[in-house]
């Protein structure tokens, strides 16, 4: 529902609360040649919960003593069914004069107190300023919430931004290394479905997602000849190959952004093998981030089944069954098992 803005008072919605209802009748006729037009009433104290619960209220004059319900009761039940941002500023009215009586209707939520009988200007001047009140305050709650729709709409616009410049990163790799190119979104994509058989939280899930397709963008930093060849390379062109996993490392890390920091793990180990007899540093077992090793099964895999300029491409059973033969040589069993899962789902 639309609420009035600060200062505009002909749509602020009043509640009148008492059992009198010449007293009702009265407040009417006080408050409509101000400019009230939008007065709700009630003569039965039970209803009043109800009638802010079906429309916002602006502002609420109760009476203090009523049958069924005083008004103590009603605002104690205001107070358990309404929001805290949602409860009204309440103008008590009251023919009691006693201090207890303040005391106990302003320590209960009132926010003034009027004693009867009125006074027609002393009433509209408090109604006046407890709705000025109410209508800032309702002004600055939307300028806050319009502020945290900015804020979140620009952090998500910067999230995709970010994502974006990470999947041009991959593309980058992709013109230097052609036949990576549609490489890098399928192995991505495995990473996200071994990683979620092996049940990690979601989030970790769609960091996989994001940065498997980083894994060999340290091939920007090895030749066209030896990325291209169509034989297999020699000693010291392997070992100039080895090292696009410490320039993909260099490349992703030190941000401190957990998306890089990943793709920077895996740039660097996802040639690192279970058995540790893998480059670049020849770490095995758990000391190979769990991320790096989906990703070389997935890697594998992909790299098996699709053509390259050294190799034609292979069955994927064939590709299964040599993945199995290393599985706990070559790659993480656990692994191997999810990776299996995802096939098999995929084959259903």
């Amino acid at each position: 529902m639309n609420h009035p803005h600060a200062g505009d008072v002909s749509d602020a919605r009043i509640l009148i609360v008492d059992d009198d209802p010449a007293n009702v009748e009265l407040l009417e006729r006080i408050l409509k040649p101000s400019g009230y037009g939008n007065i709700v009433k009630t003569t039965d104290s039970r209803r009043a919960v109800q009638l802010c619960i079906q429309a916002p209220v602006d502002l609420v004059l109760l009476d203090l003593r009523m049958p069924h319900m005083d008004g103590i009761e009603v605002m104690a039940a205001l107070r358990k069914e309404l929001p805290e941002f949602s409860f009204p500023p309440v103008l008590v009215l009251t023919s009691d004069t006693s201090r207890e009586a303040k005391q106990r209707a302003l320590s209960s939520g009132a926010r003034d107190f009027l004693t009867k009988p009125l006074s027609p200007s002393e009433v509209r001047l408090r109604v006046a300023n407890l709705l000025e009140n109410r209508l800032l305050h309702r002004a600055l709650l939307h300028q806050n919430e319009r502020l945290e729709e900015m804020v979140f709409k620009r952090t998500r616009e910067l999230e995709e931004a970010r994502i974006q410049i990470l999947e041009r990163l991959a593309i980058a790799a992709e013109y230097h290394d052609p036949e990576t190119g549609a490489h890098t979104r399928r192995v991505g994509e495995d990473c996200a479905r071994i990683a979620e058989t092996l049940g990690l939280p979601r989030g970790s899930v769609e960091l996989i997602h994001r940065s498997a397709p980083l894994h060999d963008v340290g091939k920007i930093g090895v030749h066209d000849e030896i990325l291209r060849k169509p034989a297999p390379l020699t000693v010291e062109e392997f070992d100039a190959m080895k090292m696009h996993t410490i320039i993909g490392e260099q490349i992703l890390s030190g941000s401190g952004i957990a998306l890089l920091d990943m793709a920077a793990e895996i740039a660097l180990c996802h040639h690192e093998h279970w058995d540790g007899s893998g480059y670049p540093h020849g770490i095995a077992g758990d000391e190979i981030p769990l991320a790096a090793r989906i990703v070389t099964v997935a890697d594998v895999f992909d790299s098996l089944t699709h053509e390259r300029p050294y190799k034609s491409a292979w069955k994927n059973f064939e590709a299964l069954n040599e993945i199995e033969l290393l599985s706990g040589s070559k790659f993480d069993p656990r692994v191997v098992q999810a990776f299996m899962r995802v096939l098999l789902e995929s084959a259903a």
